[in-house]
């Protein structure tokens, strides 16, 4: 197999960037101030915010995970036709994603879940199912899914979009007993033995969505960012239609009439309405850092690159970075905004090690398993 290396696309990677230091200030609010919203799922309490500070501090942050699942599922596109033009058999691809997407599942159970012990309100979890399980999960899935043609792929993600919606229970019956297995699949919750928040079939709808629009990019990049642009056009205003005739969509009615209540969706499972609302403003975002000048790339869409290109080194590294400042610099709950002090200068640290990393990751061959990070 040949050694060549593949271009990257500088707007994936700010976009990957961006979604990645906004998930940081998620967990700096875990960590540090202590305000994180006890999360919002499709039954049982669900987060009210005493202003709006606090409110866009979570809400900004939702942009991450279907971001990250978006941008998995184009580069696993864009994966398979540059190793396709290398030589590498389909089984070799297939096998390279189950490798990859094991690790990912190894490294939640393993290393993750170790930083989120150190949670400053304690952490009775016996085994706890983040984001890089549904990730790890739709990854082994996914690569099975990508020698089927663009439309045929659009066509699955529309039947992801509304079956997710269908099959997820009633609020009514969030105290019910569900399988393991329905839970790892479908239906986030549980108890102290196992909790899920991200299980991998609700999530699959956004890694087709981004093969899709892998197979834009690759065709031609021009046409494909402005697609990004109507497309996420479309996806807002469905949101807000949607959002105003209430039922369907939204898994769980709005808890009040101000703007505060519009835009606080369902995320575990990503209700349509979460879906709609988050990526198309990533998509959006992702049109306007393809219109990037020199200028912009230089201050902004560059150093945002730098974090892109090393997620999964980022993620895990930042995690313990800002449990341990937590607990050595703010043992006690800190205000939003100490805790944006911190989080930007948690940022400060990981720039030059997620620049280094990179330098590093570009020097491997592609079968280094360092280049999986």
């Amino acid at each position: 197999m040949k050694n060549t290396k593949t271009p990257r696309s500088l707007p994936l990677d700010a976009l990957r960037g961006l979604l990645i230091i906004l998930m940081a200030l998620d967990h700096a609010n875990h960590f540090i101030a202590q305000k994180h919203s006890p999360g919002e799922y499709w039954g049982g309490a669900f987060p009210a915010y005493k202003d709006s500070l606090t409110f866009l501090t979570r809400f900004v942050t939702h942009l991450a995970a279907p971001g990250f699942f978006f941008l998995m599922g184009a580069g696993m596109m864009l994966f398979t036709r540059s190793r396709r033009k290398q030589g590498w058999s389909e089984w070799a691809i297939i096998k390279d994603f189950i490798v990859r997407g094991g690790l990912l599942i190894a490294l939640q159970l393993l290393v993750v879940n170790r930083a989120w012990e150190l949670s400053p309100s304690g952490w009775a979890l016996e085994t706890y199912v983040g984001v890089l399980f549904a990730l790890g999960g739709g990854m082994i899935l996914g690569s099975l899914l990508l020698w089927i043609e663009p439309k045929y792929l659009l066509v699955l993600t529309v039947i992801l979009f509304l079956g997710t919606e269908l099959l997820t229970p009633n609020p009514e019956l969030w105290n019910q007993a569900f399988s393991t297995v329905q839970r790892l699949l479908l239906v986030p919750g549980g108890d102290l033995n196992l909790w899920v928040n991200y299980p991998i079939l609700p999530w699959i709808e956004s890694i087709t969505l981004g093969m899709v629009f892998g197979f834009w990019l690759a065709k031609d990049s021009h046409q494909a960012f402005n697609r990004a642009l109507w497309l996420g056009a479309g996806f807002l205003m469905a949101f807000v239609a949607i959002r105003l005739l209430g039922g369907f969509g939204n898994i769980r009615p709005r808890e009040g009439n101000d703007w505060l209540a519009f835009l606080n969706v369902v995320k575990y499972p990503p209700s349509l309405t979460f879906t709609l609302l988050t990526t198309g403003l990533t998509l959006i975002i992702l049109w306007l850092f393809s219109l990037a000048g020199e200028r912009l790339q230089h201050f902004l869409t560059q150093p945002l690159a730098v974090f892109g290109r090393v997620p999964l080194f980022f993620y895990i590294f930042h995690l313990f970075l800002y449990a341990a400042l937590g607990i050595w610099v703010a043992p006690g709950e800190t205000s939003l905004l100490i805790m944006y002090l911190y989080w930007l200068m948690g940022l400060l640290i990981l720039y030059p090690l997620c620049l280094g990393y990179g330098w590093l990751k570009g020097q491997q061959t592609p079968h280094s398993i360092l280049r999986f990070f």
